[in-house]
């Protein structure tokens, strides 16, 4: 293959009706909303789970960090099952785990049986994405992608946006049980959205399955992520994300002996030999990091710049908002420029993020925001879209969840990042360290996309 230039342009797996394609795109968008819900409103009712379920208070995070960890771990072994499975049957059958989990959760007698539900989710939430991405890429040819990728971006960026909103509003109809219960019900609707489609079973895998290379991979992203998620702050003893960085650290090792030994790895490290794929992966990670630190970092800004409450949700709805309106202006952008739309936009929020360390001014924090919200509101969904063109349709799966594991191991180290230096130096540090990330991506992107990219 010549460097860099896709190798799959080819027609879909499956030759479905358009009414079917339809329904398994809507599946995937419910679905895909389901996501940022069950984050957001986790997060916001830890505090208060924590206080009315019996068991020690230091479980109570564990609701949040159990869900990430097992979803990061679970998300290549999901993909890999997903392209050997009936996708549409995998994919419902994830939901429905998100779904059982969610009202479960709400009944749980204690904080330790709400951890367990709250992993086996992690998981459901695993099979729905990598299920939903393999469904998408075997049933809808490349020159549509982006159109999909621009509703999956707009249906995102506007769970991200409204997620402490609803969280929030469940909290006062229905105290925390419902925000468990609301997003299950969400998947309960994805599931019974692919009722009556075909299989979408895949004849061309291979018998081999590398299955310890998987577990593996899935022990070494879940330990590194929560240890990365726990930090050392305070309440937080030195030995417990030590031990899990060990545990990522021996994980590795053994991971790497596993792969050579294998006849079909589980891990496609062909897919990241392709410098665009890996480009793009590396740009979605640094989006997704600028955009988490914004939302910790800017409020703290305008704390300390005296900003009311009014003007505070200005600032972050001129962070969040765009993601909810332009992913279906940025799919078109994309037809033709998606490598300079991405390389400008990871410019600008490393520009922005620079200004930051000169002024912090209330006019400078709104406008910061404004610039970084149309930044990612403008590439929601286009690496996602981007990548996945260099990936063939029956593994469209794994490709897709080596992307997201890509993504959001960048993600969770920005985070981190930034939260140690700006113990250090202070709030506008840590928009220094996401605008670095933004623009060390952008060189990437510059050099490792071609020209041509469409």
């Amino acid at each position: 293959m010549a460097l860099g230039i896709p190798l799959f342009r080819s027609a879909p797996m499956f030759a479905l009706s358009v009414r079917q394609r339809r329904r398994v795109l809507v599946a995937d968008l419910i679905s895909t909303a389901v996501f940022p819900l069950a984050i957001t409103g986790a997060t916001a009712v830890v505090l208060e789970v924590t206080a009315q379920l019996p068991g020690p208070d230091a479980l109570g995070p564990w609701s949040v960090l159990a869900y990430n960890g097992l979803f990061a771990a679970a998300l290549l072994l999901a993909g890999v099952s997903a392209d050997r499975a009936a996708r549409t049957r995998f994919f419902a059958v994830g939901n429905i785990v998100v779904a059982a989990t969610g009202v479960l959760s709400a009944l749980a007698p204690d904080l330790l049986s709400l951890v367990a539900l709250r992993t086996a989710a992690g998981v459901g939430a695993a099979m729905c994405a990598a299920g939903g991405s393999s469904m998408i890429l075997a049933v809808y040819p490349p020159e549509e992608r982006r159109r999909v990728y621009g509703y999956a971006g707009a249906v995102l960026g506007s769970s991200l946006a409204l997620g402490p909103v609803v969280a929030q509003a469940l909290m006062a109809i229905g105290g925390w049980p419902l925000v468990f219960v609301a997003p299950g019900a969400v998947a309960a609707l994805a599931a019974l959205a692919t009722l009556g489609l075909p299989g979408l079973r895949s004849p061309e895998v291979s018998d081999d399955f590398d299955r310890a290379g998987a577990v593996l991979f899935g022990v070494t992203i879940a330990a590194a992520v929560t240890a990365l998620g726990l930090g050392l702050g305070a309440g937080v003893p030195w030995w417990a994300p030590g031990g899990l960085v060990l545990v990522a650290v021996a994980g590795a090792i053994a991971l790497v002996r596993v792969e050579r030994r294998a006849s079909d790895p589980a891990i496609p490290l062909d897919l990241l030999r392709i410098p665009a794929y890996r480009a793009y992966a590396v740009a979605t990670g640094a989006f997704m990091g600028m955009l988490v630190v914004g939302l910790t970092v800017l409020p703290r800004l305008g704390s300390v710049q005296s900003m009311g409450s009014g003007e505070s949700a200005v600032m972050l709805s001129l962070l969040t908002v765009p993601s909810t309106v332009l992913p279906l202006v940025a799919a078109r952008l994309a037809r033709r420029s998606a490598r300079p739309l991405v390389t400008v936009a990871l410019s600008a929020c490393a520009v922005t993020a620079l200004i930051l360390q000169i002024t912090d001014h209330p006019a400078a924090l709104l406008v910061a925001a404004a610039v970084i919200g149309l930044c990612l509101g403008l590439t929601e969904g286009v690496p996602d879209g981007q990548a996945l063109t260099y990936v063939p349709y029956h593994r469209g799966g794994a490709g897709a969840a080596l992307f997201s594991t890509t993504r959001m191991s960048l993600e969770t180290l920005t985070l981190a990042a930034a939260t140690g230096i700006m113990a250090a130096l202070g709030p506008s540090s840590g928009m220094a360290v996401a605008g670095a990330v933004c623009l060390v991506a952008g060189v990437i992107v510059h050099r490792s996309v071609p020209s041509r990219d469409t």
